[in-house]
């Protein structure tokens, strides 16, 4: 994950959140988790800048994206109460998504801002870009 290509990732998530009437924090973590890029839009929340980093951190910890983790985290899933280890990191609501490149798992990206739905919808977005946004860098 280079700096260039989450610069121009988290532009383009923040494109489409100001088409969509948001103000979000955009979190892009490298393949070890590492937090590469944090942007906050103007009028964002205080507390998304960490709960964007910490999705971004959940997907790279499980190699999942957060609202799949969500599912596997119900209280009659195998992985409840997942979200009280590392330390609270893990976020277990939509709006964090693996960066996977040929089977590679490259980093992942946070979106904070929204509701559930909207921040899910984001990231998805976000992460259906990397091959676009890799092939014009």
């Amino acid at each position: 994950m280079t700096l260039r290509l989450a610069e121009e990732l988290a532009a383009r998530v923040e494109e489409k959140a100001r088409e969509w009437g948001m103000r979000v924090v955009t979190a892009i973590a490298d393949e070890g988790g590492n937090t590469k890029l944090i942007r906050s839009m103007d009028g964002a929340y205080i507390g998304s800048v960490d709960v964007a980093v910490n999705k971004a951190y959940t997907c790279v910890a499980f190699r999942m994206s957060t609202e799949r983790l969500s599912e596997l985290a119900r209280p009659d899933g195998p992985l409840y109460g997942i979200q009280h280890t590392n330390g609270g990191r893990i976020v277990i609501f939509g709006g964090g998504e693996p960066l996977v490149v040929e089977g590679k798992l490259i980093g992942a990206l946070g979106v904070s801002g929204g509701t559930a739905e909207q921040d899910t919808a984001l990231a998805a977005f976000g992460a259906s870009l990397l091959k676009e946004v890799i092939s014009c860098l």
